[in-house]
């Protein structure tokens, strides 16, 4: 297989019809390193929103059990790719996925601007950082693939294409980024799970790096001191380096998906979609918002 063959396969697909198909591709054999990157800084980015990074401080999950939130958020959302909308354990995943937020009272806008995170950032990673820049059909079938998702999870007013998914998420980041104390927690604990994967000695170097490829607002809003413009070039060069080396390797004959992934840490001996996740009771320990249509069951 030559390094370009994939791509032309993936234009020759349809991107609304194939567009799970297309998505799958892309992540699992075009991009794995660069969605994983870019799929955790869209879910960090989150956080930079108080209504969201409070809500995630308050549970406990991501600063008390950051690994295991980290591999569950992973897992479920990467068995819809894996898998398909129509399949067993996509239906599954979408289950626990809906019944893990019914327990809370999460606003429409909140979750809409978390789905457009996960358009948005893999597309300008990888065409900051990638081998290469995606391309039309792969934007167009991310932002079709993740309107299904939000459809499935009965988000309202999803953005129709990339473009408005991608201007959703400038506004509203415009609009809603600020300073929160419990959000700075989570984001301290995102971050030390983070250089946790590496030897100890290497976390200071680890964590400057992480901020160095973070925005200017990002950093405001978590009131991180920004490094220097030097680090921040150094670091930047440094990963658009690995993207065009990997352009000079053969292409993937095999896909590698997010559970394949040695970040993910919390079921060396397997797991079961249906247990991934929180088992939030309204109104008890770990959901501190009673959902008006939640119920014990869910």
């Amino acid at each position: 297989m030559k390094r370009f063959e994939r791509l032309e396969r993936i234009r020759r697909m349809d991107p609304h019809r194939d567009a799970t198909e297309i998505y799958r591709l892309s992540v699992a054999y075009e991009f794995p390193w660069d969605f994983t990157r870019s799929l955790e800084l869209a879910l960090y980015r989150t956080y930079a929103v108080p209504r969201i990074g409070r809500l995630l401080a308050e549970t406990a999950e991501l600063t008390d059990r950051t690994q295991k939130r980290y591999d569950d958020t992973s897992l479920l959302l990467d068995a819809v790719v894996e898998h398909g909308f129509g399949s067993d354990r996509g239906r599954t995943a979408i289950r626990r996925i809906n019944r893990m937020h019914r327990g809370y009272d999460i606003p429409n806008d909140d979750m809409r601007y978390v789905l457009c995170t996960f358009v948005v950032m893999p597309k300008r990673w990888i065409d900051a950082y990638g081998w290469r820049r995606m391309s039309r059909h792969e934007t167009v079938a991310s932002a079709v693939h993740y309107r299904t998702l939000g459809r499935h999870m009965g988000i309202q007013d999803i953005p129709g294409s990339y473009e408005e998914f991608e201007s959703c998420l400038d506004s509203y980041e415009q609009a809603h980024f600020g300073w929160d104390e419990g959000a700075r927690r989570v984001s301290d604990a995102t971050l030390g799970l983070m250089t946790s994967w590496y030897p100890r000695p290497l976390a200071p170097l680890l964590r400057t790096a992480t901020l160095a490829l973070l925005d200017d607002p990002l950093l405001r809003a978590f009131r991180y001191t920004p490094p220097s413009a030097a680090t921040r070039a150094c670091v930047r060069r440094a990963v658009r380096l690995r993207g065009r080396a990997v352009r000079l390797l053969p292409p993937r004959r095999a896909p590698h998906f997010a559970r394949q992934n040695w970040e993910i840490k919390s079921y060396p001996n397997g797991y079961r979609l249906e247990d991934l996740g929180t088992h939030p009771v309204p109104g008890l320990a770990g959901c501190p918002v009673r959902h008006p249509d939640a119920t014990p069951a869910d």
